[in-house]
């Protein structure tokens, strides 16, 4: 059983995310989703704290905080605006992390550096039209010609898609799935419209297409017909820091369901003193204490260099269905104004709805889940 303890530094990281959080986030993040846009400026300041990097190994511009760092950034981030997290999770915790896991000394140099200290944006390219939860299988497809690879396709679904400089791509070869860093600018790469979305609407979401782009063997991510196995490893980071995001707007979730509580009155006396509203907060704080401990304990172990496929899953099925739980409980609490645009309780719940979606459906999720449990005989 791993368990986990937070660092000095960590805790450090984690107050400079708050405080950040608060005094540059939380105050535009309903402009944030009106405008269906995160400003560049913020995405500037962002990039000037290492919010872009903090997880990857400070050789690599990074800041040498871990997965648990990312975690608890993340956690504060998504406080204040899940749109902003899903930009820093598409950028850092999959794109970047891709490169990270299956690029080469010289690939990382070259990308992951400008990547981790902000000076580029990353995606991440996966998904299509008839590969979402059936994601191996892959039409985009690579041909090599020389000393390049010609790769024509179509992706969807792309978080960051229009406004990436590099995207770590997935297609097909001769020899099966391989990864590639692409760079935006070049020939042949067109991002389409964004995605009118529910929610996270300030997270840009677009279509993204390969018409003869080329691009250096050099940029292959890992070996020929081994990219699936780097993509999966990817995702299992995405996802656990996709629980560290749920965990932190279920948190300022019931935070704001207990200030209000206290404040709101029926009957001449504070709602917070009946007892239906008194065990919805009591199931949120149930849920936000669960979330917490298997984010982080997993986030433990990866950093001690584990395999976390199973338990990424677990956190990923189970943070994302306890998010929509508070936040329903949220608006419950709240009553009418939980459901006026007024306050932000309605963002938080249009916002919870996607995470039981991308990163893999919690359908996958579960038979993720079941295949391991079933090959261990239950065991842990």
């Amino acid at each position: 059983m791993s368990e986990y303890a937070i660092t000095e530094e960590q805790k450090m990281l984690r107050e400079m995310v708050r405080e950040f959080v608060n005094a540059e986030i939380k105050p535009i993040a309903h402009q944030i989703d009106e405008e269906e846009k995160i400003p560049p400026e913020l995405i500037r300041k962002i990039a000037d704290l290492g919010l872009l990097g903090e997880a990857f190994p400070q050789e690599y511009g990074g800041g040498g905080f871990g997965e648990m760092g990312y975690c608890l950034a993340a956690e504060e981030i998504a406080r204040g605006c899940m749109s902003t997290a899903t930009f820093i999770g598409a950028h850092q915790s999959i794109g970047a992390n891709a490169i990270y896991l299956g690029g080469s000394e010289a690939l990382k140099k070259k990308y992951l550096v400008p990547l981790a200290e902000g000076k580029m944006i990353g995606a991440f390219a996966l998904t299509e039209v008839l590969a979402g939860s059936d994601s191996f299988n892959l039409r985009t497809k690579a041909v090599r010609d020389g000393n390049e690879w010609v790769i024509n396709g179509e992706k969807m679904w792309i978080t960051n898609g229009s406004i990436a400089d590099v995207v770590s791509t997935f297609a097909r070869t001769e020899r099966g799935i391989t990864g590639f860093v692409v760079e935006t600018k070049t020939p042949g790469f067109t991002a389409g419209p964004p995605e009118k979305k529910m929610g996270i609407r300030g997270s840009v979401t677009t279509p993204i297409v390969f018409e003869n782009v080329r691009v250096p063997h050099e940029n292959l991510i890992g070996e020929d017909g081994r990219g699936f196995i780097v993509a999966m490893k990817t995702l299992d980071a995405g996802r656990l820091g996709l629980g560290a995001a749920t965990l932190g707007a279920a948190k300022e979730l019931l935070e704001m369901s207990a200030k209000y509580a206290k404040e709101r009155k029926q009957f001449d006396v504070p709602i917070a003193q009946f007892e239906a509203i008194q065990f919805m907060l009591a199931e949120m704080a149930t849920f936000v204490y669960a979330m917490e401990s298997m984010v982080y304990r997993t986030a433990a172990a990866y950093d001690e260099g584990k395999s976390i496929s199973r338990q990424a899953a677990i956190v990923k099925l189970f943070c994302s269905e306890s998010l929509d739980k508070v936040a329903d409980f949220a608006v419950q609490v709240h009553g009418g104004m939980g459901y006026s645009r007024e306050l932000p309780i309605e963002r938080y719940y249009r916002d919870s709805r996607i995470n039981r979606i991308f990163e893999g459906t919690n359908e996958i999720q579960k038979l993720v889940i079941a295949r391991e449990v079933l090959k261990k005989g239950g065991k842990s």
